[in-house]
């Protein structure tokens, strides 16, 4: 299923702020790709490969400088799987930052978030780890996420931390998917819009597994059974 060059399927900007994937877009082949062996004959394609991910976070990142460079900024990673999308944001960001005469100062800091059991979204999410939220009182906070789906997991973070009255917050992640059951809430940035499938790689999880994985691709059947608790 190697993606076709130049195909109305392809992935196309979606106003400037996202990447839209639409539904019919086929992917890219896995033999077309080098990826872990261990996960030979578990994944049905590639849909993002890791070079277009790395661009496109370098974009996010000057999205983010425009908009808000020349403020000292607490970033809240959320884990595990925000973790590699947020040390390449902020590795962008201070690259940018050194080459700019806009200075961002950053502090970050993590959060976990637990509302996935296998591939099914669970009715009520854990909030773990963090400083006192407290401390963000009066800060610019900008949340790094690795994925947007229907949007309750993150309305329920950005309601616990409003309670603290941050001066601002903005929102960032990775990759936002069109669910049918979405809130109508959209990050204030994010790179790929793409379609309802369950997704790993590039740090998303299949139940700790596949975050070894550059690419972030489609996970089969027998993979989820594979790795099923």
């Amino acid at each position: 299923m190697a993606g076709q060059g130049g195909s109305s399927a392809a992935a196309r900007s979606a106003g400037g702020r996202g990447v839209v994937i639409s539904d019919n877009w086929p992917g890219y082949s896995l033999d077309l790709f080098t990826y872990p062996q261990h996960y030979y004959g578990d994944l049905e394609y590639v849909l993002i490969p890791h070079g277009i991910i790395v661009d496109r976070t370098e974009r996010l990142a000057k999205d983010i400088m425009q908009d808000i460079g020349d403020n000292d900024i607490v970033v809240l990673c959320v884990l595990k799987g925000g973790y590699k999308f947020c040390a390449d944001l902020v590795e962008h960001i201070k690259n940018l930052s050194r080459n700019s005469e806009r200075f961002i100062s950053m502090k970050v800091d993590f959060v976990r978030l637990k509302s996935y059991h296998n591939d099914q979204s669970m009715q009520d999410m854990q909030i773990m780890g963090g400083d006192d939220l407290s401390k963000l009182t009066g800060k610019n906070v900008l949340i790094v996420e690795d994925i947007v789906g229907t949007g309750r997991t993150m309305k329920v973070l950005l309601n616990n931390i409003e309670k603290y009255k941050p001066k601002m917050i903005k929102v960032a992640s990775l990759l936002v998917k069109r669910t049918s059951r979405p809130d109508g809430y959209r990050p204030d940035y994010y790179g790929f819009e793409i379609p309802d499938l369950f997704v790993v790689g590039y740090a998303l999880d299949y139940n700790e597994h596949f975050r070894d994985l550059n690419h972030i691709c489609v996970i089969n059947d027998h993979g989820k059974a594979k790795y099923r608790v």
